[in-house]
């Protein structure tokens, strides 16, 4: 059985030292030899060894030493070597230390001393610790401070001992009088943790009646200060407001170290708003002054759980958070941020706004590698602004239209996707927003950013001057027609004869894309990275940015703009009226479009045009030589209409989980419920009567009530053996974020008294064991509590197994009981999350675990069947509620989840339903690890059947 270890050496196993060489080198005289000796046998020791022979050698000759490194060496030597025999009683030639440690606790050296009274701390065995007493209590008056304050933790650790207080009955009254009269901090705090520790009645009595003069005592006090407040304040709430007091006092220390701990108490304890308001003052203070990025983050994560429950106090301070942006760290930028958002008021919303536009302004200037990304986190940071308060739109629009052209490809799309939806929800911006947009439409070089701005000039340019912008736009970028010459046909023939991949430079990257629907489609890597450079494609800078990208091989672009010219014609021929313009128009747009195909099935590009590009193409110039009166109606309106569905979709959505997010708990009819005004304020400060004010509404509303489901507790039970078997026991299973604690019941059954009872226990996964559990003797029929501490590390499925070990009187060998495993269940780590659709596609893209469960269940409902893997698997359903309605036979969904160590879940569900009623189709998981995406899968493939 492995026994506690207080040291903890890093040791070669490679070259291990030999007993007799050690013990030649320790008789020697030579010190540094004596050193080495000592350090090696201090290692044999701590790997296993007993090394019987050496303590009497190390008696002999290592006691007399005077060298001060061989003493400190002897001292750790005696607190690793075993000091009791199999019966627990300390071994005769302890007696031998004895006198030894005594000599040195009045040794004229105050090093020897202080480095044995430290040892002090390490001894468990009362036989040797009772006659050196004396010698450590005449070491508390000793002028030295480093004496004094390692005399008091000595004097601490023997009291705690289990027969401590009948060795030092007077102890705590001894070092409350050493408190009074000592000056030096060090032993000052040591002085007042031992009474905090030992005696906390006169802990609180000392600490009450120097009230005045807390704010001047040392770092290291008052933080033990501030300990013995919240263990006090747990225990006897009433008590807390004379103790806020202090806390507020404690705020302006100089220390940073004492009032983070400050602001972490106040919170904890109190809710009345002057003290939350003092803390939350206290962290901004600490963003603000602290270099350390570990420091600004976890203060983001305390303001953050402030925000969650008092956001009335924290929209005050929404500046003063915001200046945490000055650092350049992205995930401080990005919590920083996070917090804001949720701060945001129509009282502050201009000042946020303008902040915002100026961080912009500054990632212009290219300094930083990752401003692109930061550039993005701000453009959704001001969309989100724009969409809670349409009134700021106006003035960040213009500005954010500057980076469509961006060579950040996903900020671009953010842009251009912050503009779509702008210029719905704010007509008053449409005209402006056009123009801008026509203007500065050359400048944009990615083809998804194209497509977006396409499609919004062909819903919303609706005059006639606007419509003719439009298509000269349009015009402008795809260049001179055609898209190439015969000559160059001919060469491209030519060289796909010598070099079959002559210009398959820009489309070799080809990847599966993820739709909305679930499906799998192949987009090029042109689509996806910024704009080419012009030596790889067709046509220059000048010919215009969508004659490049269609010379890419992108003919879903080429289809946009099909369908946007075809808009703008319809538009044309309602606005204009000039029969000829509008045939002149017209036939040109069909020119285009002509002039599309041809290059789709032309050599000169590295594959020819898509099915469903080269259909719509062809469709849009049907509808150009023959347009009916319905056709143009869902032209020019329908796609409108779906997306102004689309928005205010998204937009209930939102509300909804914003609801659901400020739901509380309320309090049952006949709770007791005090009142303000009838409150004594006899003695009270304002402090307090806040204080008190604020947990009676707590009381009120219920947040007192720990709400325990008996029930739940119950189901949380495991039964490890059979009721048949001589040990009985059951194992209650806690399971918090990082680390589960088993609370084990151990029965004996027997009518005899079970020795050295063991409970061995081992894990499998991401599980590790603490603390080896030790040896118990159990009496007959009695039972016994065992806890054990198991450290989780990742999400994944774990498995913890063991047995019970134990001996009996008559039987001379150990019996063992296997137990039943425990498993750990994934779903206790996994929450539901969300994330926008562009995010879960590029995580799906680049996450490389899937796992694809085969459906097979007797639910014969697609919907119900998404609902219950959506209970089964604890995860969000990303897909909207509209896009699942109507009965279609078939069904895809995305479902996303987090854990508790940050990885992502993704889910993709697709399911259709059979000519037999059945349901058919895959479940793909997919995740950074392959722990989570196993375990899901495991999860799924268990609870999939329905009802299970």
């Amino acid at each position: 059985m492995e026994k506690s270890c207080t040291l903890l050496i890093h040791f070669d196993k490679g070259t291990p030292a030999i007993a007799n060489e050690i013990k030649e080198a320790l008789e020697g005289n030579d010190v540094p030899a004596k050193i080495d000796a000592m350090k090696k046998a201090i290692m044999l020791l701590l790997n296993g060894e007993t090394l019987p022979q050496l303590f009497i050698t190390i008696v002999r000759y290592v006691l007399p030493s005077e060298d001060h490194t061989v003493q400190k060496l002897l001292l750790l030597y005696l607190e690793i070597i075993e000091k009791t025999d199999t019966k627990g009683r300390v071994l005769p030639e302890m007696i031998l230390i004895c006198q030894n440690l005594r000599n040195n606790l009045q040794h004229p050296n105050e090093y020897i001393r202080g480095v044995t009274l430290r040892f002090l701390c390490r001894l468990n065995e009362t036989e040797i610790i009772e006659p050196l007493i004396p010698s450590v209590l005449q070491n508390l008056e000793h002028r030295h401070p480093f004496i004094r304050r390692n005399a008091i933790l000595a004097v601490m650790s023997i009291y705690k001992l289990p027969q401590g207080e009948q060795l030092l009955v007077d102890a705590p009254e001894m070092i409350e009088k050493v408190l009074l009269s000592e000056q030096d901090a060090s032993a000052k705090r040591n002085a007042f943790l031992m009474l905090f520790t030992c005696a906390q009645d006169r802990a609180v009595n000392y600490l009450l009646t120097h009230v005045d003069r807390v704010s001047e005592w040392g770092e290291l006090l008052q933080m033990v200060v501030l300990e013995l407040i919240r263990k006090v304040c747990r225990t006897n709430r009433a008590e807390k407001g004379k103790y806020i007091k202090i806390i507020i006092s404690l705020l302006n220390a100089p220390s940073t170290a004492v009032i983070y701990e400050c602001a972490g108490t106040l919170v904890s304890l109190s809710s009345a708003p002057t003290a939350i308001r003092a803390a939350a003052n206290t962290y901004c203070q600490l963003l603000l002054s602290q270099s350390d990025n570990n420091v600004k983050l976890i203060v983001l994560d305390r303001l953050n759980e402030l925000k969650s429950s008092h956001r009335d106090i924290m929209v005050d301070l929404i500046m003063d958070v915001l200046r945490a942006l000055s650092s350049p760290n992205l995930d401080i930028r990005r919590k920083t941020l996070d917090i804001v958002l949720e701060l945001i008021t129509p009282r502050n919303i201009n000042e946020v706004v303008l902040m915002l536009k100026k961080e912009v302004m500054k990632t212009q200037s290219g300094e930083l590698e990752k401003n692109g990304e930061y550039r993005q986190m701000l453009i959704q940071a001001i969309h989100s602004c724009a969409i809670k308060f349409p009134e700021v739109a106006s003035t960040v629009v213009h500005l954010l239209m500057d980076f469509l052209g961006d060579s950040n490809v996903a900020s671009a799309i953010d842009v251009v996707v912050f503009v779509r939806e702008i210029i719905e929800t704010n007509p008053k911006l449409r005209v402006s927003i056009i123009t801008r947009l026509l203007d500065t439409f050359y400048q944009i070089r990615a083809a998804r950013v194209c497509s977006c701005a396409l499609w919004i000039i062909g819903e919303y340019c609706l005059s006639l001057s606007e419509v003719e912008s439009g298509i000269a736009t349009i015009k402008q970028c795809l260049g001179e027609l055609p898209f190439y010459s015969v000559s160059e046909e001919g060469e491209a023939t030519d060289a796909s004869k010598k070099t079959p991949q002559a210009n398959s430079i820009t489309v070799s990257s080809r990847r599966p894309a993820v739709l909305a629907d679930g499906t799998y489609a192949t987009q090029s890597a042109a689509s996806e990275t910024a704009f080419s450079a012009p030596t790889v494609v067709q046509g220059s800078l000048v010919s215009g940015n969508i004659r490049s990208l269609l010379l890419t091989g992108d003919f879903f672009l080429g289809a946009v703009v099909a369908c946007t010219l075809t808009k703008l014609v319809l538009r044309l021929q309602e606005v204009q009226p000039s029969k000829a313009e509008v045939n002149k128009a017209t036939t040109q747009a069909l020119l285009i479009f002509v002039s599309m195909l041809q290059l789709g099935q032309s050599p000169v590009l590295p594959h020819p045009i898509d099915n469903d590009s080269n259909d719509r193409i062809v469709l849009c110039i049907r509808l150009l030589c023959d347009t009916g009166d319905g056709i143009r109606k869902i032209w020019l309106q329908s796609c409108r209409q779906s997306f102004v569905k689309m928005l205010s979709e998204k937009q209930l959505r939102e509300t909804e989980e914003l609801k659901a997010k400020a739901q509380v708990s309320h309090a049952q009819p006949d709770d007791l419920i005090d009142f303000y005004h009838l409150k004594s304020r006899k003695g009270m400060s304002q402090l307090e009567l806040e204080d008190e004010v604020q947990d009676d509404l707590k009381r009120a509303t219920g947040e007192f009530v720990n709400d325990n489901d008996d029930a739940n507790k119950l189901n949380r039970i495991l039964q490890l053996t059979g009721f048949s078997d001589p040990v009985y026991a059951e194992a209650y299973v806690t399971v918090h974020h990082y680390d589960i604690v088993l609370d084990i019941t151990v029965i004996n059954r027997t009518k005899e008294t079970l020795q050295n009872l063991c409970l061995e226990l081992a894990t499998m996964g991401d599980l590790k064991l603490v603390e080896r559990p030790q040896n118990y003797t159990l009496a007959p029929e009695s039972s016994k509590q065992i806890k054990a501490n198991i450290k989780v590390s990742s999400t994944e499925t774990g498995v913890i197994f063991g047995n019970i070990v134990y001996e009996t009187s008559n039987v001379l060998e150990r019996t063992v009981v296997v137990l039943n495993d425990i498993h750990i269940d994934i779903m206790d780590y996994i929450s539901p999350a969300v994330c926008t659709d562009a995010a879960f596609r590029t995580m799906w893209a680049e996450f490389e675990w899937e796992n694809k469960v085969a459906v097979n269940t007797v639910i014969q409902d697609e919907k119900e069947f998404l609902n219950h893997i959506i209970k089964s698997t604890n995860m969000k359903c990303l897909t909207p509620v509209s896009a699942l309605d109507d009965e279609c036979g078939f069904l895809a969904a995305n479902l996303y989840a987090k854990s508790v160590f940050g990885e992502d879940a993704l889910v993709n569900l697709s399911v259709e339903k059979q000519a037999d009623g059945k349901l058919s189709g895959y479940i793909r998981i997919r995740s950074k690890t392959q722990g989570i995406a196993l375990s899901l899968g495991d999860k799924i493939t268990l609870k999939q059947k329905g009802g299970g």
